[in-house]
């Protein structure tokens, strides 16, 4: 090789080597910029770590905490009650929040208004349905795992203990009465107590509800009341959609020989009604949240980066992705065959084998008696959003009472 070959090859090694760091150089910039890339998440809750609601949300926490470490800080506004919400928003923006969430239903309206005053911080709303309402905006986003399929799964559980009862001749089939606690009447709460009365139906046929309201999500005192009077009513399952422990006290607390059984919701009720406590449900909020954290994190749409059932800027699941799951089952004093028939209904769920809302029910909606629905047609709950729409009173077996 002549002296101008070996130039040659030696300028263009050197150039290739220059190349070859030029382009490492770039990729390990890059990488260190996603890795050091800091976000701030804000939480707006309606009441805090003492309720169950909240505490089912703030679980996230820990979650978000695990898998970003110091990339992410949390901010959180607690015990702001619907109406007041948009001064503890705004509070998280000027903090700096790049995603908020909103948790409670009624700060739907005011979320949306100030997504689109600030459109570079995106805001996902729990329960509420308007992300894909006019006007849509690219950063309001809604979510809610389809709660209703939890629901019927602990309405089978408390009709296999109520079946047992009266083949036992503890109750006769005409006093297999359910009370319900009830927050508002809106189509999330009516949606749940359907689902829950109908999945207690499929086990006993003769099974009635009483619904009362406490017009608040979060009133302990309110909701013990409310399932004291429907245990002297004669209620023998009293289940709940409302945030505190006070139904489960009222169940636990009954003068002892009475049979009443108590049926949860966001989490277990074992600690406070050891001996009353069957069974319940909740979201999995984890999925959703920690994912939509990881898409601002990456620069990427939410839509497209959390696991559901995507409509729009709305997204929803239920067992399918994890988004609901049982609470824990009291084998104690659960019927026998419980638990298998609980995996058995949440693997037909899962399957789309079961058809929650339908049956011989006539359906009336309580703002229009002129409305009504026939369930011998079935019902699709969530078909075109996460928020539950059902809205209508089965006639004569459910009973809504001031």
């Amino acid at each position: 090789m002549d002296k101008a070959m070996k130039k040659t090859y030696l300028i263009t090694l050197l150039s290739a080597f220059a190349l070859i760091m030029i382009a490492t150089g770039i990729k390990l910039f890059f990488v260190h910029e996603k890795e050091e890339k800091k976000i701030k998440v804000g939480f707006v809750y309606v009441g805090d770590a003492s309720d169950a609601y909240t505490c089912n949300f703030m679980r996230t926490h820990n979650a978000i905490e695990n898998q970003f470490k110091d990339q992410v800080e949390i901010n959180a506004k607690y015990n702001v009650a619907e109406g007041k919400e948009r001064i503890a928003i705004k509070e998280l923006i000027s903090e700096g929040c790049d995603i908020i969430f909103t948790t409670s239903y009624g700060y739907g309206e005011t979320a949306k208004e100030l997504a689109k005053e600030y459109p570079d911080v995106e805001f996902c709303q729990a329960t509420c349905a308007n992300a894909n309402e006019k006007p849509k905006l690219d950063n309001y986003h809604t979510f809610m795992g389809s709660i209703y399929e939890g629901r019927y799964v602990s309405g089978v559980i408390a009709g296999m203990k109520l079946k047992e009862l009266i083949e036992n001749g503890v109750i006769t089939k005409e006093q297999a009465k359910i009370g319900y606690v009830a927050a508002y009447p809106y189509a999330e709460v009516i949606s749940g107590y359907t689902a829950f009365f109908l999945g207690i139906r499929s086990e006993v046929k003769d099974a009635t509800m009483t619904v009362m309201y406490t017009n608040s999500w979060s009133d302990y005192a309110a909701e013990k009341r409310c399932a004291e009077r429907l245990i002297k009513e004669g209620c023998v399952v009293i289940s709940q959609h409302s945030d505190t422990y006070g139904p489960a006290v009222a169940c636990e607390e009954t003068e002892a020989g009475k049979v009443i059984y108590h049926v949860g919701y966001n989490q277990s009720m074992a600690d406070v009604a050891p001996t009353t406590y069957l069974v319940g449900s909740k979201i999995n909020w984890e999925p959703y949240i920690v994912s939509a954290v990881q898409a601002v994190l990456e620069d990427k749409k939410i839509e497209n980066t959390v696991k559901g059932n995507v409509n729009g800027n709305d997204i929803g699941a239920g067992f399918d992705e994890g988004w609901v799951q049982m609470l824990e089952l009291n084998e104690l004093i659960a019927a026998k065959g419980s638990k298998e028939k609980m995996e058995a209904v949440i693997k037909e769920l899962k399957k789309g084998k079961i058809e929650v809302f339908k049956g011989d029910y006539l359906g009336v909606n309580p703002q229009d008696e002129t409305d009504t629905y026939d369930l011998k047609k079935g019902y699709q709950e969530n078909k075109n959003c996460s928020a539950p729409t059902f809205y209508y009173i089965l006639k004569d077996v459910i009973t809504v009472e001031e």
